[in-house]
């Protein structure tokens, strides 16, 4: 994931975190068929980085040898096997995890065949096409500084800067949000996770919240010691599980009075 964190084009990131979630709960309920770890995944990450025909080998612990491609094939496959199994409720939704698989399917398909079709879908690809169209446009060899410059452009995250922004603004990367739900997102988390508790206590006492985490939400409540509210488990914190509390609550100290143990 963290590998991926420069990533702009939203089928990247949804592919990205999409397909992560269906392998770790297939690794959870230990459905994975097939052992395809990599030999030496840091080494290989570099070859796969600078491959751009995704063919070049990689060396398997379990023995022999796979292309990125024929390991992604793979997953899929088992992946599929696991949805027709046990669904893919727990990986974002039914509907979601069945776009997973299908964009999955589509985006190895024009790997295999010609990769450039990606344009405007997969960040590297973009990136590549836009180089290559200045590389050819002003005479420049590979090694030039100015196309490092422009590599470096396209993930600004100002957006007079971006150049990555500019082909948005000129239709050529296929957006999976309107800007309307990407500004609702800055201020309002999912409603079916931990998150939205946490948002909602952020928005309504900012200034008595000391510490926000993945699993713990510290106030001040103005008196005493500081209360620490544990968040443990990512599926409770729901709207259906606490709007009706926080509605009842004025104050962080009301809450806290209520809750009186973890979150319901």
């Amino acid at each position: 994931m963290i590998v991926g964190d420069a990533n702009l084009c939203e089928l990247s990131t949804f592919l990205k975190v999409g397909t992560t979630a269906i392998v770790l709960a297939m690794i959870e309920d230990n459905a994975l068929e097939n052992d395809l770890s990599i030999y030496e995944p840091v080494r290989a990450l570099r070859s796969v980085s600078r491959d751009l025909t995704c063919t070049s080998p990689l060396e398997l612990r379990s023995g022999g040898s796979a292309t990125p491609i024929e390991i992604q094939w793979q997953f899929l496959a088992s992946a599929k096997k696991y949805a027709e199994r046990t669904g893919l409720e727990h990986c974002g939704g039914a509907d979601v995890g069945a776009e997973v698989l299908r964009r999955w399917e589509e985006v190895l398909t024009d790997l295999e065949g010609d990769p450039l079709n990606l344009d405007g879908r997969l960040d590297w690809v973009t990136k590549f096409c836009l180089l290559e169209q200045f590389k050819d446009r002003d005479g420049l060899s590979w090694s030039d500084p100015k196309l490092a410059l422009i590599d470096l452009q396209y993930h600004d995250v100002r957006p007079k800067r971006s150049l990555y922004e500019r082909l948005v603004q000129a239709g050529k990367v296929e957006r999976l949000l309107s800007e309307e739900e990407v500004e609702r997102a800055i201020s309002r988390p999912p409603d079916d996770t931990r998150a939205y508790f946490r948002g909602e206590c952020l928005r309504r006492w900012p200034k008595s919240i000391i510490a926000a985490n993945w699993d713990s939400i510290v106030f001040d409540v103005g008196s005493g010691s500081l209360q620490r509210v544990p968040m443990m488990d990512p599926l409770k914190g729901t709207r259906n599980h606490v709007e009706a509390l926080l509605n009842t609550c004025d104050t962080p100290l009301d809450l806290i009075e209520r809750l009186g143990s973890p979150l319901p």
